[in-house]
This record gives structure tokens, sequence and C-alpha cells, in this order.
């Protein structure tokens, strides 16, 4: 009797596991893309990492801890900040299409000789990180990795160069709990974003690979180096204008005949 029980509930269990590994990627993809396409259009209000840091200090105990945001659409940001960002992190965003292979291959070129790990993430990669992610440590951060990726590939998809690199400068730590150009701006400037020069927006930019350690207000030699490095980089990418309009929106115009 004992053993005729059994059967049916084992196979129970079997109709349950499948149905699991069946629908819940189904429901994955269905959700990830509506938050893709909803974003499109709709600002974030918080972010994957806004979220974790909050709680990290909450963790703490350091209940006075508050993350610091506030949204300002791409005509409320300083045009250098887009261009700045541009040329500290992803020098190819215009052009690839969320995964720039070279720079990925260079970085593990450079992580097997050196302590120092870099990155070679492209912007569109970490705002999909940023915003949809968790930072992750060992294994949880390579389990993140097809995450990413997925997002970045729906994000690439579904948005328009300028609404990847606005979302970027609304996300972006610029500080320890300061997200966004306009409440780095105000922290570290006492500025709006919008009034940003040439070599704040840089200044900024040169933080990112760890806003934790690195301050925009008071550079250290190497923040103050690097912003110098990306005010040339701005120069020789021909500025704001590098970024005037999106590649796949820009009509090719007849070229003129030579006489």
């Amino acid at each position: 009797m004992t053993a005729t029980k059994a059967k049916p509930q084992r196979s129970r269990g079997r109709k349950f596991l499948r149905l699991v590994f069946l629908w819940l990627p189904l429901l994955f993809v269905l959700i990830s893309v509506s938050q893709v396409l909803v974003m499109r259009w709709v600002d974030p209000i918080t972010s994957s990492f806004m979220i974790g840091r909050q709680v990290d200090a909450w963790l703490e105990k350091d209940w006075g801890f508050r993350v610091s945001y506030e949204w300002k659409d791409e005509d409320k940001l300083s045009r250098h900040l887009p261009i700045a960002l541009v040329a500290a992190e992803d020098q190819k965003f215009p052009e690839h299409d969320g995964f720039d292979f070279e720079a990925m291959e260079k970085a593990m070129e450079h992580n097997k000789n050196s302590k120092k790990i870099k990155g070679g993430s492209t912007i569109s990669q970490q705002v999909a990180k940023n915003l949809f992610c968790w930072s992750g440590h060992g294994f949880t951060r390579y389990l993140r990795k097809p995450v990413e990726a997925w997002y970045t590939m729906l994000i690439e998809l579904f948005w328009p160069k300028h609404r990847i690199i606005e979302v970027y400068a609304n996300i972006a730590e610029f500080g320890d709990g300061v997200y966004g150009a306009e409440s780095a701006a105000k922290r570290f400037f006492g500025k709006s974003a919008k009034n940003l020069t040439p070599n704040e927006s840089a200044r900024l930019a040169a933080v990112l690979p760890n806003p934790k350690k690195f301050s925009a207000k008071n550079p250290s030699a190497y923040v103050a180096r690097r912003a110098r490095w990306i005010q040339r980089q701005m120069r020789q990418l021909g500025g704001p204008g590098y970024l005037a309009e999106d590649p796949e929106e820009v009509v090719e115009k007849p070229q003129r005949k030579k006489k």
C-alpha cells in the first residue's frame, strides 16, 4: 500500500518540476522585456544597485544613510557630460550593438598578468547591470553575467543610443550612495548638472572605476591625471557633436560628385 501511494506523489512532483522549468524562463522573458520596453519612455525611480546600497547601510545599522538620487532629462544635463562618459568608459558606444568584444579580449589578457582587474564592459552593459542586476562577488558575479548580457541585448534592441546614455548619466554612482549627475553635481560642485563644465564632467567620469574610493570634489593625483586624459579624448572624438545623432537614425546624405 505504501509503495502504491508513493508513485502518484513522485509523479505529481515530476509534473511540478516540469512546469517550473518550463514556465519560469518564459516568465522571466516576459517580465524582462516588459521592464525594458516600459523604461524606454518611463524614467526609473530607482535601480537594483541603489536598493542594494541602501540595504547594505541598514544591515550595517547605519540608519541615517539615504541614497542620493535625482533624475534629470538629457536636455537638463550639461552637453559635456555624455561625451565625457563615452570618452572615459566606451569610445565605441555609437557604433557597437551593446558589446565590445575587442575591449573584452584586451581586458581578459590584462587581467591574466595584473592584480588590478580591468573591465571591458560597454555603457550598455553598465546600464543593464546597474539598473536590473546585482553587484555580486565570486560565483554570484558569474551567475549575473548571462542576465546582464540578456538585458544588454534588450536595451540595445528597444532603446535608442541617446536614451541609453541618458539613463547611464542618471543611475551611475559618482560617490558613495550618490547616484546620477544631478545629485553628484550638487554634492560635489554646488550646482546643477546643466551647468557642469568640461573639466567637472571629466572629473565625474574619472571616478567611475571606483566612486567609493575616488573623489570628484577633491581629486587625487590619479583622478586629476585621468580627468585631463578624458578631456583630451573628448576633444579628439569631436566634442558633444560625436553623440549628436544616433547612427541608426542618421539618413545618409548623397555624396557630392567630384569635379
